[in-house]
């Protein structure tokens, strides 16, 4: 038989690396190492995946809870008033926010009175920040309209107030129950100023997902927070949301046109770009770390390729006598160490799917073996593990992993390739 090219990758080089691939008890080590390099690839493909998409689902959770419940933009006086040690407060505020309103782009302009205050109910005290804002407003809030949890009728928010659950957990209050806010600047006697004490009824108690805003967050009638805080006839700021919330800053010119001289505009970028920028680093760090997990992985790939062409060493021999080329034996060592980084790939793509869409039982199963919280909502804001599985993240890793695969069979293969049916049949 003459040394003919043959079809690339045909039909007999498949069956051949297959057969190398399921190597007997004899030579069971071959295999075992073939084990290893699938199940690392496997688990390196899965971990990657993982991690990502709870990176971004964080990303896009903590964003969407930011989005939901505040502002996307903020416009304040930019005037500094020296007696009462503050930005002055907005008198027209009526006015202003129908102009805001009339922007393209924007959906909601609200005026608003925000301050802090001391909550204290049944024995307990929290601090506590305090937004007013009308019952129509209210409404639309998504995140207020739509909680995770509520309880309560918003409907009645002009009878009471609306707390977050973290503080209904914190002062032991349920709907109906009293509670006393008590602010430091109060009302003015010929003592000086003296607190204001006033109490008020739990109408509404909601629950976003998000720590820091359910643990402090009380809504107050926009009126009485107005007398409460001696604010009569003014507003503390104008919120607004808009249509596409990342394309807040091309909005700039035109809201601070339409809001007038003397005033400022705080997107919600400028509050918490810093945290947002830190997660996508944190995000592309991980991925190169996990990268070089899958590398070493696909590294034991070498090394059982290496020991398959040594035990096959008479088996190359013979097929390069019967007339294979050194193509078709480099093709031969390629597929089979292709197939286990492809193999491992596609079945660390399907572990760490189902690992990411199932995070949250996951998450409830864990807690349940080990007796507590494995995630703490006060360090991470969000009450649970979220995970969000993008197409082009899941592609990138499929093809890098592929890509390292192919790319690190090449050398053993052409060793393979290389070794001379002599050498290979002389001490045969």
């Amino acid at each position: 038989m003459t040394d003919s090219p043959t079809r690339p990758f045909a039909g007999f080089e498949w069956t051949i690396a297959w057969r190398y691939l399921r190597a007997r008890r004899a030579e069971g080590g071959i295999s075992v190492i073939a084990w290893y390099a699938l199940i690392g690839v496997m688990l390196g493909v899965a971990a990657l995946i993982v991690v990502q998409a709870v990176m971004v689902g964080f990303r896009e959770e903590f964003t969407d809870r930011i989005l939901g419940v505040n502002a996307h933009v903020t416009v304040y006086s930019a005037e500094y008033d020296t007696a009462a040690g503050r930005s002055r407060s907005i008198e027209n505020y009526d006015e202003m926010a129908n102009a805001i309103a009339l922007v393209p782009g924007v959906t909601r302009a609200a005026p608003i009175i925000k301050s802090q205050v001391m909550a204290a109910a049944n024995g307990q005290n929290s601090g506590v920040q305090v937004y007013g804002e009308t019952l129509e407003d209210m409404r639309s809030l998504p995140l207020i309209m739509s909680p995770e949890y509520s309880a309560g009728d918003l409907a009645l928010f002009n009878d009471g107030v609306a707390i977050g659950s973290g503080v209904a957990r914190a002062l032991n209050l349920r709907v109906g129950d009293i509670i006393r806010l008590i602010a430091p600047e109060g009302a003015i006697s010929p003592f000086g100023v003296t607190p204001r004490i006033n109490d008020y009824r739990v109408v509404y108690i909601f629950r976003v997902g998000r720590s820091d805003i359910d643990r402090t967050r009380i809504y107050m009638p926009f009126a009485e927070a107005q007398s409460f805080f001696n604010r009569e006839g003014f507003a503390d700021e104008i919120e607004i949301l808009v249509d596409d919330p990342q394309a807040v800053d091309d909005l700039r010119g035109p809201l601070l046109a339409a809001a007038g001289a003397a005033t400022q505009v705080w997107t919600w970028r400028n509050a918490n770009g810093a945290f947002l920028s830190a997660l996508d680093t944190e995000r592309h760090v991980m991925f190169i770390i996990l990268s070089l997990v899958v590398l070493i992985a696909a590294m034991n790939i070498i090394s059982g390729l290496v020991m398959l062409v040594k035990n096959k060493g008479r088996d190359i021999g013979i097929l390069r006598t019967m007339g294979l080329t050194q193509g078709s034996i480099m093709r031969i060592f390629f597929i089979c160490g292709s197939l286990i980084g492809i193999i491992g790939t596609l079945l660390g793509v399907t572990l760490g799917c189902a690992f990411a869409y199932f995070i949250a039982d996951i998450q409830r199963l864990v807690e349940w073996v080990v007796g507590g919280p494995v995630w703490d909502p006060a360090i991470k804001l969000l009450t649970e593990i979220p995970a969000r599985l993008r197409f082009e993240d899941v592609s990138l890793i499929v093809t890098m992993s592929i890509v390292l695969s192919l790319l690190i069979t090449i050398i053993p293969a052409r060793n393979a390739a290389k070794l001379s049916p002599v050498e290979a049949l002389r001490y045969e």
